[in-house]
């Protein structure tokens, strides 16, 4: 598992290297960091554990019940919450095909422009 500094520095260098970072984001980049270094923590502990996708519980009258684990659980918000800061952050592969096709489109109306000028 990989240390927060190291998960940060990643992020940025990701970040460089598409051109998209600023300073002004630290404090989202922070965040997103911290829910990186959970999610791997939670990873590994699922991990070991077996992935175990469900467990017995007994409730207050004594029956028992097969529930989802916790951890599965928040493994899967942090993966949407993961996937939505990677939206903002401009890390993923839809914010590429945004980015092309803006260009595309910035192409396309400078070529009319100089067409009909």
């Amino acid at each position: 598992m990989r240390e927060i500094d190291q998960i940060k520095q990643d992020v940025i260098t990701a970040m460089k290297e598409l051109g998209v970072y600023k300073e002004q984001y630290n404090e989202t980049i922070n965040i997103f960091v911290d829910m990186i270094h959970q999610y791997e923590a939670l990873t590994k502990q699922f991990k070991e554990g077996g992935y175990e996708v469900t467990e017995e519980h007994t409730n207050a009258v004594g029956a028992v019940n097969t529930k989802k684990r916790p951890i599965l659980t928040a493994i899967e918000k942090l993966r949407v919450d993961i996937a939505t800061y990677s939206n903002i952050l401009c890390l993923n592969p839809r914010h590429l095909r945004e980015s092309v096709a803006k260009e595309k489109q910035s192409g396309i109306t400078e070529l009319l422009e100089k067409m009909g000028g």
